[in-house]
């Protein structure tokens, strides 16, 4: 949920015009706060023991149709082709889905070592996608 509710802020903020194109709902308000709201569940939920992969079917799924759809409104922005979106989006997904789920594997199971390498993967996908959305 991360992805998305960076868009909408940076839609919010006017560095990502989204009004009038294919993806226009990420910068209504409404959008804002919901995906505001479940970005910060996630990362709060992210960190719990009884969480499903993020690589199991339908969170995969889930986490591929939202990275098209941010895919698709930075190319809406950047006047590129909606299949580039799509296809480097849901990439993108895929790509940090299995990256991060990798990533954690190879941290010492003790509760405080997973836990910060969750929060230092948060502060990367977060901070990287306000550098990424503030470019536009």
């Amino acid at each position: 949920m991360t992805a998305p509710a960076v868009v909408c802020w940076g839609a919010h903020f006017g560095w990502l015009p989204l009004t009038g194109s294919s993806v226009n709902f990420l910068a209504h308000p409404a959008a804002l706060v919901i995906f505001t709201i479940l970005a910060a569940g996630e990362l709060i939920a992210d960190k719990l023991p009884f969480i499903p992969s993020r690589t199991t079917p339908v969170p995969l799924i889930i986490r591929i149709i939202l990275g098209a759809t941010c895919g698709t409104a930075l190319c809406v922005v950047a006047k590129l082709a909606l299949g580039y979106g799509v296809l480097l989006g849901s990439l993108g997904a895929i790509v940090g889905a299995y990256g991060g789920y990798n990533y954690r594997r190879l941290i010492p199971n003790s509760g405080a070592a997973q836990f910060l390498t969750a929060l230092l993967e948060d502060i990367v996908a977060v901070g990287g996608g306000f550098w990424i959305v503030s470019r536009f």
